[in-house]
């Protein structure tokens, strides 16, 4: 039936299949999978600036978001919808790939967006939101921006995300840096660095500097602390958003939502009188033919050097600030403190 179904986009020149195109895929809006490819290819020049030749993992709903539709995790992968890590089998030969390193060792293909049509194939293949790794695919071990996830914890929201976004931009100035924020798609705010190429341990600690710093300056309101009991009401400071393979909404996808909420780029002049919920399919489709990319400057702007982050890391090592916890499933990583929540280990040292 479905390939009875099917139509043929043409694509800036390329023949590309979408198989169900009537396919309900945000039933309370009356979004079908044919609305979201023409959704991508009417945002394409911003999608693209965000994702082109980056490594990507396709985070896949094939039935659609409906209410019973669940994610596969780690966990538990008994869901409809799944991350795609790897290029799947019968990946066209036009669609870039390249090579990618997980945190095991273990190398696999991972598709790498060179051009619209290849939007549009990972579309078909059910894809909602792009994951984009913040490397290229000609170096993809070669980190070229920070990624700064400002998440709200319990009792905060994006409101008090945004009013610590531009705190974070006077410390990302100090250091000779360039933020460009976004809406993560949920509740939190993302601030996007370009930055000169360096490592992903080198990336992820400038991260960690960076997000310390930004603390140091409102203790009441932000934290770095990795483990959620420490956290409190205030916004975390994701550092480990920065690590190898950590799963990060590009801009312009599409969270998995009824409402079909979009990560949306911004001015720094707008954070503070917007609300997630402002920006969806029907809604960025406005915005987009009004304004275009607001990001389009990313790619005008020089790469930073983060040398002033790294030595912001290197005097709090000094101190007795070093490395953090890396995410659980990490192999135990050099320098790095004990995986085990405070509450825990203060448990384990009273035992006599």
């Amino acid at each position: 039936m479905a390939s009875k179904d099917a139509i043929t986009l043409d694509v800036d020149g390329r023949e590309v299949r979408l198989s169900s195109p009537t396919k309900p895929y945000f039933p309370e809006l009356g979004l079908t999978k044919l609305d979201i490819a023409c959704y991508v290819m009417a945002v394409a020049s911003g999608m693209l600036a965000a994702l082109q030749d980056r490594p990507t993992t396709m985070e896949r709903w094939p039935t659609g978001v409906t209410e019973d539709a669940v994610l596969s995790t780690r966990q538990d992968s008994r869901g409809e919808a799944f991350y795609q890590k790897r290029a799947p089998r019968g990946t066209p030969d036009w669609v870039q790939q390249t090579t990618i390193t997980f945190p095991s060792g273990r190398t696999a293909q991972a598709v790498a967006p060179a051009d619209t049509a290849t939007l549009v194939w990972m579309v078909n293949l059910g894809t909602l939101r792009f994951h984009a790794w913040p490397v290229r695919a000609s170096n993809p071990d070669l980190v070229d921006q920070l990624r700064i996830d400002l998440d709200p914890q319990p009792g905060t929201d994006f409101a008090d995300a945004a009013r610590v976004s531009h705190e974070l931009r006077r410390v990302l100035d100090e250091a000779s840096l360039v933020g460009f924020p976004k809406t993560s798609g949920g509740r939190g705010l993302h601030v996007y660095v370009p930055i000169q190429g360096m490592d992903f341990i080198d990336a992820r600690h400038a991260t960690i500097a960076i997000g310390r710093e930004l603390a140091r300056r409102l203790p009441e309101t932000v934290t770095v602390d990795w483990w959620k009991e420490e956290r409190g009401s205030r916004i975390f400071v994701d550092f480990n958003q920065m690590a190898r393979d950590r799963l990060m909404a590009s801009a312009y996808s599409i969270r998995p939502t009824p409402a079909a909420r979009v990560s949306a780029p911004l001015d720094w002049d707008e954070v503070d009188h917007v609300s997630p919920d402002d920006f969806t399919v029907p809604s960025m489709l406005e915005r987009y033919a009004q304004r275009g990319d607001v990001w389009a400057a990313y790619a005008e702007t020089e790469p930073g050097d983060p040398a002033t982050a790294l030595e912001w890391y290197r005097r709090d090592e000094e101190a007795g600030e070093g490395e953090m916890p890396y995410p659980p499933e990490y192999p135990k990583m050099e320098g790095e403190p004990m995986r085990v929540q405070p509450s825990r280990a203060r448990h384990v040292d009273d035992e006599p």
